[in-house]
């Protein structure tokens, strides 16, 4: 089982619709915030059609727009905040902000904790979870990246999403 995980599109839909092909072998896509308009919730929904999970982010501010949305859509789930969820026999939280993130892995309650905001790619260790920021898709601050976590093996690949628009 794989995950494609993602944070901080930012209505970057060209890095967005990139990205999306590279998405289709993941079993499920965890989103961590920050889409900025529906719009870009929509485009994610259309183009991956398996199970997508979403934490909101600090600058996801149509609540209601970005739910009626999200309604359209079965495989798509809102979590509000934070997401806690089981999956493939692992436990994995998902939430926007490092520093709640942080403390979450710090309870060692789960095997995978996930989140975005800063823009930076992180993977961190602290007692037996694995703490991790995929870094951004919008390709602002950095490069434009998603990864694919293989839950058989723990792995984590960092896919650069290459475009001249992506910037």
């Amino acid at each position: 089982m794989k995950f494609a995980i993602c944070s901080d599109v930012h209505d970057n839909v060209w890095a967005l619709a990139k990205a999306l092909p590279q998405m289709e072998e993941a079993d499920s896509l965890l989103f961590l915030g920050d889409f900025c308009s529906p719009f870009t919730l929509v485009q994610m929904a259309e183009g991956f059609s398996r199970p997508i999970h979403v934490v909101w982010g600090n600058n996801d501010g149509d609540k209601w727009l970005l739910t009626t949305q999200a309604s359209r859509f079965d495989h798509v789930t809102l979590h509000g905040e934070m997401a806690d969820l089981q999956i493939g026999g692992k436990r994995v939280a998902m939430n926007h902000y490092p520093n709640i993130a942080r403390a979450l892995a710090a309870s060692d309650s789960y095997d995978l904790v996930c989140y975005g905001h800063d823009h930076l790619a992180h993977d961190e260790r602290i007692g037996s979870t694995r703490l991790f920021n995929p870094g951004e898709l919008m390709g602002r601050l950095g490069a434009s990246v998603f990864a694919l976590y293989d839950l058989a093996d723990g792995t984590f690949d960092r896919i650069e999403v290459l475009s001249d628009q992506a910037r």
